[in-house]
């Protein structure tokens, strides 16, 4: 399948998915969330294709969403098409360039990480007066030593691909355009294994990891309703679009 918006090939039994929102940084609006959803579905329910990849390029993986847009949801995958995602395959991604917001939050899906030396990882929501809410507060967690991921929500500041890898975020650290390839041969490794064995171990640790999604979902969005009704989400995303130091009001 390609549209204007995913690139989707096959390689064997490995489906090979390619964000192409370029001009925005693959940040995602509606359009992209419900092409990356399609295009996931479609790996998903083919019984002859056993591994995913996704990647945003060699420029970029994804700047999170679109902050004047909004990203939407999907009727299976949640934000972004992925973000309540009930996987039974494995996805692996090849992430370069940037993956900031929603786009690190979308990485905290995928079960390996291969990263060029280049990528810029974080969560910079509290820079702009609002706070992850594509399950980046529990899922940092989950993907990041206690503190480190405390850090990462609450200066707003990057985390290089040196550091996650020494994290055990990444799982393979490579040079600049070379992702993709590296992520393609691991997605052939897996593949080579028991597609029925990958699948239903996916799905087990999906399901422990998952178990506590409730509470993390409700009180993010306890934490979403404060923070979006109050000046400071206004102020900071004023600043933003005009391109200035935001001035907080803490209200």
């Amino acid at each position: 399948m390609e549209t204007d918006l995913v690139d989707t090939k096959t390689k064997g039994h490995i489906t090979i998915i390619t964000l192409h929102r370029r001009d925005k940084r693959n940040a995602f609006d509606p359009n992209l969330t419900f092409a990356l959803n399609q295009a996931l579905d479609s790996f998903e329910d083919d019984p002859d294709q056993w591994v995913a990849v996704l990647t945003g390029g060699t420029d970029m993986f994804s700047a999170g969403s679109d902050l004047k847009e909004g990203s939407g949801k999907s009727d299976r995958g949640g934000e972004y098409g992925i973000i309540r995602r009930r996987r039974v395959k494995p996805l692996v991604a090849a992430a370069e360039g940037m993956a900031l917001g929603g786009g690190l939050e979308i990485l905290f899906c995928c079960d390996l990480i291969v990263a060029s030396t280049d990528l810029r990882l974080g969560l910079p929501e509290v820079k702009r007066g609002v706070l992850p809410t594509s399950g980046g507060l529990f899922r940092a967690l989950r993907s990041l030593p206690l503190h480190v991921a405390k850090e990462v929500v609450l200066t707003g500041e990057e985390l290089s691909a040196e550091r996650a890898l020494q994290y055990g975020l990444i799982n393979r650290l490579v040079g600049p355009g070379q992702a993709l390839e590296v992520a393609v041969a691991l997605a052939e490794q897996i593949a080579s294994n028991s597609p029925t064995s990958t699948r239903h171990s996916v799905q087990a640790m999906e399901r422990i990891l998952a178990s506590g999604d409730e509470l993390g979902w409700s009180v993010t969005d306890y934490a979403r309703s404060e923070v979006f009704a109050s000046e400071d989400r206004k102020e900071g995303i004023k600043a933003f679009f005009e391109r200035r130091d935001p001035e907080w009001k803490g209200r």
